[in-house]
Formats: C-alpha cells, sequence, structure tokens
C-alpha cells in the first residue's frame, strides 16, 4: 500500500461515513454541534498576536504596525483542535465550521474581498492529501459575501519546514519562502485577506504581509484562526 493512502483516500472516505464527536461538547454527531459554534462565535474576542491579550486591551507597539488583524482563539481552544483534525486527519468536514466561524466574526463591512491562503508546502499536500488552508479559504468565501473570491497571489518558493524550528530559524526561512505569482495583477483597490491557520512567531504572515505590501497590495487584512 502506497504510504500516503492512509493521508488521502481512506481517511477521506471516514469523513463521509463515520460520526464525529463534536469537538466542543462531545455529543456524538458533527464535527462542530449547532451550539458549540454559536457559543465560540458569540464568546469571540479578537487577540494581539505579540502579547496575546484581547485586542481591546492591547498596549504593544509591534500590533500597530499591522494592517488589521483578526485572531479569534488559541491553539489549545476547539477551533485548534478543528484546524488540527483538519491538518492531519483529513478530516474535510472541520473546514465548514471552521469558515462559518470566520465569516462570521471578521467584520462585514469588506466588499468584493480577495482571500489569499498562505501557501502549503507541495510535500504536505501530498502527504496529507489537502490543502487545508486553501479549503477553508474556498469554504470561508461561499459563505462571507457575495463578490468574494480566492486568488493563488502567493507561491511557495521553498520546501523549508518550520516545525521544530526555533524563532529565528523561522524568521530566516520565511524571508525566502514566497513570491506574488506572476499570472495575477495586484489591484491597489481592491481589499486582500491572507489567510493562515496557526499564528506562532509570526514568521510567515509577516513576511507575506511585506511581499504583498512591497508589491502594491494597499488594503490588507491578516488572520488566522489560532494562536500559538
Amino acid at each position: 500500500m502506497s504510504p500516503n493512502v492512509n493521508n488521502t483516500t481512506f481517511p477521506n472516505l471516514l469523513d463521509l461515513i463515520a460520526p464525529y464527536a463534536c469537538r466542543g461538547c462531545q455529543n456524538v454527531g458533527k464535527v462542530l454541534c449547532e451550539r458549540c459554534k454559536n457559543d465560540i462565535i458569540t464568546r469571540c474576542q479578537n487577540l494581539c498576536p505579540f502579547c496575546k491579550k484581547p485586542a481591546t486591551k492591547c498596549v504593544c507597539q509591534n500590533r500597530l504596525s499591522l494592517p488589521p488583524t483578526f485572531i479569534f482563539s488559541r491553539r489549545s481552544s476547539t477551533i485548534g483542535a478543528l484546524v488540527y483534525d483538519l491538518k492531519y486527519r483529513s478530516a474535510r468536514s472541520a473546514a465548514k465550521p471552521l469558515a462559518e466561524i470566520l465569516s462570521r466574526t471578521i467584520p462585514s463591512s469588506y466588499q468584493n474581498l480577495i482571500v489569499i491562503p498562505l501557501p502549503t508546502i507541495a510535500r504536505h499536500i501530498r502527504e496529507r492529501g489537502l490543502d487545508h488552508t486553501a479549503i477553508i479559504a474556498r469554504q470561508f468565501v461561499g459563505q462571507y459575501k457575495q463578490g468574494s473570491r480566492v486568488s493563488r497571489l502567493l507561491l511557495r518558493t521553498n520546501r523549508a519546514t518550520q516545525v521544530g524550528s526555533s524563532r529565528s530559524q523561522r524568521l530566516k526561512q520565511a524571508q525566502t519562502a514566497y513570491a506574488i505569482n506572476p499570472k495575477i495583477r495586484i489591484s491597489p483597490e481592491s481589499t486582500y485577506l491572507l489567510l493562515d491557520d496557526i499564528w506562532t512567531t509570526g514568521a510567515s504572515m509577516l513576511s507575506a504581509t511585506k511581499i504583498l505590501q512591497d508589491s502594491g497590495a494597499k488594503n490588507l487584512i491578516l488572520t488566522t484562526l489560532a494562536l500559538s
């Protein structure tokens, strides 16, 4: 049997037929029940990625240099568990509630939003049988507002994995990790949302942000599903 079978066909089949326990209340049914999902949305607070406090209590100067940034949970939360299920267990059904949480917590004032999923290393996509961030992005634009769409504006340019790397190593890797897709034109008038799953050191998001801004993306929003 191919080593990739357990990460592709088999988990995807189970995702269709096996009952899940809700990641919030553990009741069997959906991967996240409606009650738990609504509870998460009601209690969401936007967190500062640097001091990790609610944005309303944050006094970090670092945060002031960022574009509008939305992070509503910690990695140890139910949202973090759903990200893990999708990313490492190929539980595709986790993408829909994650996208809905984002669509109902990110301000609804953005028109014709262009969502850029932070590119995943190609080897990881092959091993897992999916691109989890791209799946969430597609689900999000289907739930946010009419006119929103996904763009592959960023390309991955190296194969370095950040798992297990130190902060200094992550920062160095991120400097050469991404490039602008030469086939896609950046519109200075458009609003772009850069999406990733987990903010750990912020190296990837900060590097991608600089590349996008330097290339003419003036209206930029950042969001990650959880804060490590």
